[in-house]
């Protein structure tokens, strides 16, 4: 039986494209609650799937540039320990990192 949680999940979600990696790859429980809900999934299939899917490779590729920039994100002490107290310092820290990263 599939759980309702992946189900809440999908419905949730703002974007239209779910781009993950290969551990992602089940069908009941992810692509069916997926398809079901409009998305469309960016995984690549494992090796020991029978019947292999087609996936976008180049959109599957920008996926390391978005690991690379929170990597470098969690460089920052007070990002990577939510050192702020409250939300909106944190928010600021974060854009102030996020800034600084894309300058360098």
């Amino acid at each position: 039986m599939i759980s309702p949680a992946p189900m809440r999940c999908c419905r949730k979600m703002a974007a239209a494209v779910l781009i993950a990696d290969k551990a992602y790859d089940t069908d009941d429980r992810v692509l069916k609650p997926l398809a079901g809900a409009g998305k469309s999934a960016v995984i690549p299939p494992r090796q020991n799937r029978t019947a292999p899917r087609q996936f976008d490779q180049a959109l599957y590729q920008s996926r390391h540039l978005i690991e690379n920039f929170f990597c470098k994100l969690k460089q920052f002490r007070g990002i990577a320990t939510r050192y702020d107290k409250t939300a909106r310092n944190f928010l600021a820290a974060l854009h102030l990192a996020a800034a600084t990263i894309w300058l360098i």
